[in-house]
Formats: C-alpha cells, structure tokens, sequence
C-alpha cells in the first residue's frame, strides 16, 4: 500500500524517520536513485510552498507517481519514456480497488503520546463516489488527467532545469494530440525552455555580496568559496554536497606533477559518471584564500581527506548529531546560497535594478552551474567542447543550449545585422 511522502511544508522540511526508512528500503532493494528522486521533489514542492492549493496538489500528484514508479513499475521516475506514462495513464484511469478512498483524509497525522507526525494510513491516493450507500464505478475525466500529466510535465521541467534528465515524458503525452490543451500548444511555440542563468550584472551583485559578507564575518568565507567553485567548475548542488556514499575532500583538487596544471575531480555525477574540471588562476586564488582562513596550508596535500565545506555549528540530527567536522548535506547548500540570492536581489533592488532584481529572486542554486557555462561560452568565449568536457554534457547538442540564451542577447547580436554587407554607406532598404 502507498504512503504519503509529503508532509506539509514547514514538516517537510524537518524530514521524516518513516518516509526516510520506506526511501531506504526502495533504494537498496527496487529504485537505486528513489532517495535522490525525492529530493529533489521536496525542493520543487517547497518552491510552492506560499500557495497552498498547488502545493496540496502537486504532492498528491506526485505521491501517487512516485508510487507507481518504485512500486508498480520498479523503475526510476529519470528512466520512464513516453510508452510508460501512457501505462500510467491506464493505472490513473483503472486503479486498484484497494487504492480508492470515498471521503478527503489527511495525509499526515500527529501521534498523541509521542507527537511524531506520521503518514496516515487510511489515505489514499484516488477518490471514488458513493450514491445512496452504493459505491459507484471509479471514473477519471480529461480534465483530471490532463491536471496530472502538467503537474508531473512541470515536476520533469524542473528536473530537467537541474540536469537530472534530459527528456519530460509527461509533455510528450500532452503533445502527443489525445490530451492536447492550449496550454500546451502555446508552450510549443515558445521552443526550447530558456536556461535559468544570471546575466552578468547579476551575478556580479551575487559575487560582490559574497566578497562583502566575507570581509564582514569570516563565518561567510565558505559561502564566498561554495559559490564561486561552483560557478567556475559548473557544478551541480549535489556534486558539492554530503550524500550516503559521497563526502566531498580537499584531495579533489588535483596537480598534474608534469605539467603544473590544477583540476577538480567530480568521483561521483548524474548517472553515476565522473570528471575532472579545469581549474582557472582565479578559482586557485579562491581556494588559497578560503584555506587560509581554515588554518591549512594555501593548497591541498595529494589524497588530503579535509572535508570541503564543514559545518561551524555541531549537527543536530542523523549520523552528524554532535560533529562538526562533517560535510554540509543538501539542504544546508541550498539555504546557504538561497539566502545570499535574496541579499544579492536586495542590493540590486537599493540601486535601482528593480528588474534585475526580480529575475534574481527566482533563481536558483542550480541557476549557478548554468550561469558558469552560459558565461564561458558566450562572455569568455570557451570552445564548446572544453565547456562540454567540464560540463559533463554527453552531447555537444546539451551545451550548444547556452548559446546567448536569453531573447535579449539574441535581439543584441542582431541588431546590426546588414543586408549588404559590401554595402558602403546608407541604410538597408
């Protein structure tokens, strides 16, 4: 029987032993990257989190999908394909009998002696009808079903936006004409989705509240060096954070000892893949700066095992209650670079970008990744294979995507296009 996964936003955030446990069993036994999956579902989730109806349906969505996927299908929500969501449609549309419930339940509940909050056991994730005590046959509209496929085509946009995956199923099926709205079909003029990334005078406020919050308070030193590692090396959020099985070092920064040149090695990247990244001159000076404040030597030792971004507080929960010396987790990133995003979009807002600001306050800490290769390409003019290599892109088609990304930049490098270009003076006609 299902679970609810998804509490409400200020529990979601706490985490949950028995979500945590059911999680567990599925990655060691049925879906390797379930745990991961829902990661990034709770980052999605509580993106919405200020409007309550979205947030309930969208959970609930997602609940019943994750279900189908690790328990029905077995398979990873990254690996499903147009043909699979369509034998999900069927399941929506003919669930078991077992999964039906007749009246709205909470998906949460809270346990009186103990007050742990604990998924609820009479829920179900499809509403039947009864009509005078009798119970009717289960019926899904279009309507319902197209309200489930945009859900679950967002949720895939989003993953997609972080690099999870390349492919949004669920927009497919909406495509495909059977279950084609307005919605969609305005969607598909637009063409490619835009890649979130910082223009340059963004992620100059970003960089220079960076640098001011260090001088401020050393404290803000490992922000200063998160950011502008993963800017220069393209990294994901979950290259750079504690996972079971991964715990990022100091020893990834390696030196070629015959020709002086320094990389970064990636052990462990979507799919389960690794790289090394270039190091520039001014990312080395970052790490010598940041490394002096934590009292070692100016760059690392060959295989030093010095945690790369350690708590300054001691953990309070999980296997790092109590350590400091200990790597910060996903979560603790994400906060960490939210919160300078918000400070940067205030700082462009004080000196009059209002604009600027407002496109700030919407990205994200994967926005990063895609600002560092959007930057190289189109501002450092790095060869799209270099920025490809570092990048981990397995197509060259993936990068060409952060060719002047934006409609402004295209409307830029137009605007002096000529008809003649062998035309001496005058105007075009």
């Amino acid at each position: 029987m299902p679970i609810p996964l998804f509490d409400a936003p200020d529990f979601l955030e706490l985490g949950n032993d028995t979500v945590t446990s059911y999680l567990t069993r599925v990655t060691l036994h049925q879906v390797t990257d379930a745990a991961l999956v829902y990661e990034y579902a709770c980052a999605w989730l509580l993106e919405h989190r200020n409007n309550s109806n979205n947030y309930k349906t969208y959970r609930s969505e997602l609940t019943t999908y994750l279900y189908w996927c690790f328990e029905i299908q077995k398979v990873s929500p990254l690996e499903v394909k147009r043909r699979e969501l369509f034998q999900y449609i069927a399941f929506c549309e003919s669930p078991p009998e077992e999964l039906i419930g007749y009246f709205n339940t909470p998906q949460f509940r809270e346990d009186r002696h103990s007050g742990e909050r604990l998924p609820n056991p009479n829920w179900k994730p499809f509403l039947g009808k009864k009509e005078g005590g009798q119970v009717l046959a289960y019926q899904i509209s279009d309507t319902a079903l197209k309200t489930k496929l945009s859900v679950l085509s967002a949720f895939y946009s989003y993953l997609i936006d972080e690099e999870l995956t390349e492919r949004n199923p669920a927009r497919q099926v909406l495509r495909s004409g059977s279950l084609r709205s307005s919605m969609t079909a305005a969607r598909e003029q637009e063409g490619f989705e835009p890649v979130k990334a910082f223009s340059e005078l963004q992620w100059s406020y970003v960089m220079s509240t960076a640098r001011a919050r260090a001088e401020a308070s050393g404290e803000h030193e490992r922000t200063l060096f998160l950011v502008s590692l993963m800017y220069a090396c393209y990294l994901r959020i979950s290259e750079v954070a504690a996972r079971p099985g991964f715990s990022p070092v100091m020893g990834q920064f390696r030196r070629d000892s015959r020709t002086g040149i320094w990389s970064y090695l990636v052990p462990r990247s979507k799919g389960g893949k690794s790289r090394t990244v270039a190091v520039s001159k001014a990312l080395l000076g970052a790490l010598k700066r940041y490394r002096k404040h934590l009292g070692l030597s100016l760059l690392p030792s060959p295989g030093e095992e010095t945690p790369l971004f350690v708590r300054q507080r001691a953990g309070t929960r999980g296997r790092s209650a109590g350590m400091v010396n200990a790597n910060l987790g996903i979560r603790q990133i994400r906060d960490l670079i939210d919160e300078l995003i918000q400070a940067a979009a205030d700082e462009a807002m004080a000196d009059g970008f209002g604009e600027d600001a407002a496109e700030m306050r919407n990205m994200t800490a994967h926005s990063i990744r895609h600002t560092g290769i959007t930057h190289d390409i189109n501002l450092n003019g790095r060869p799209l294979s270099h920025v490809q290599a570092d990048a981990g892109h397995d197509s060259i088609d993936t990068t060409s995507r952060y060719l002047h990304t934006s409609q402004i930049e295209r409307h830029e490098s137009a605007t002096g296009k000529k008809l003649d270009r062998l035309m001496v003076s005058g105007e075009d006609l």
